[in-house]
């Protein structure tokens, strides 16, 4: 379907039942990173997966768009669909926006399983000497490159949305958060580090934080028959 700013957002509904769970995916992924994970959960509910613009069958957003986009472009879909209210499921960027949207749309939102999730920005000492040498460089008139893979295989465009969404500081938002919440996070998550997981189980007041051994970004494929229990008892299989 189109949305506010006419970009063609793609999802799909299956399975039944009069609830709803709702699978966010990471940057990069599409309904495909969920969809196994969908069918597999014995929950009893229906299930919404959608591609975040520009990924999967989804087109590039028309504006820059930031976390407040992505969730807006959700809550058309859910208004839309007319479920009132769902769970939540989310992997790492989709974790962005099912902290944004279960901050300022409370009333929709039932209970809220965040994976690997980004969010809170925390001291990367590695980072911050990248920019300080980048920014000495460019006075000087020479161009590095020190973007990450998922960056620079972005358009223009998107690099701009890419950049808008990572310099997002999300605390204040995830405060908010009255949602029961399950934190899920892999010991071997590089991406999305273990303190970012204890900021937000310090921040979220009624959340819980389980920590998957050899599992890393992706503990929901690393080791899914450890986390397919853990999700299914937190929403009620």
């Amino acid at each position: 379907m189109k949305v506010f700013d006419g970009t063609n957002v793609n999802y799909i509904i299956f399975g039944e039942g009069k609830d709803c769970v709702v699978f966010l995916h990471g940057w990069g992924g599409s309904i495909d990173s969920f969809k196994f994970v969908a069918e597999n959960l014995k929950l009893n509910k229906k299930c919404l997966i959608l591609d975040f613009p520009p990924f999967g069958k989804s087109t590039e957003p028309k504006t820059i768009w930031g976390v407040r986009e992505y969730a807006t472009a959700l809550k058309e879909i859910i208004d839309r669909e007319k479920i009132d209210k769902f769970d939540i499921v989310s992997h790492s960027f989709g974790g962005r926006v099912a902290i944004y949207f279960s901050s300022v749309y409370t009333n929709k939102v039932n209970k809220i399983v965040l994976i690997d999730s980004a969010g809170i920005k925390v001291k990367n000492f590695k980072k911050d000497a990248k920019i300080l040498l980048y920014k000495i460089f460019k006075s000087f008139g020479i161009q590095l490159n020190f973007g990450s893979s998922d960056y620079n295989a972005l358009s223009s465009h998107m690099k701009k949305c890419f950049t808008k969404i990572v310099n997002e500081d999300l605390k204040c938002y995830a405060k908010t958060i009255k949602s029961p919440t399950l934190l899920i996070y892999g010991a071997k998550d590089k991406d999305t580090p273990i303190c970012i997981a204890k900021k937000l189980n310090k921040v979220i007041k009624n959340s819980k934080l389980v920590i998957i051994e050899n599992a890393g970004h992706f503990a929901y494929l690393d080791n899914f028959y450890q986390c397919k229990p853990l999700i299914e008892n937190f929403l009620g299989g």
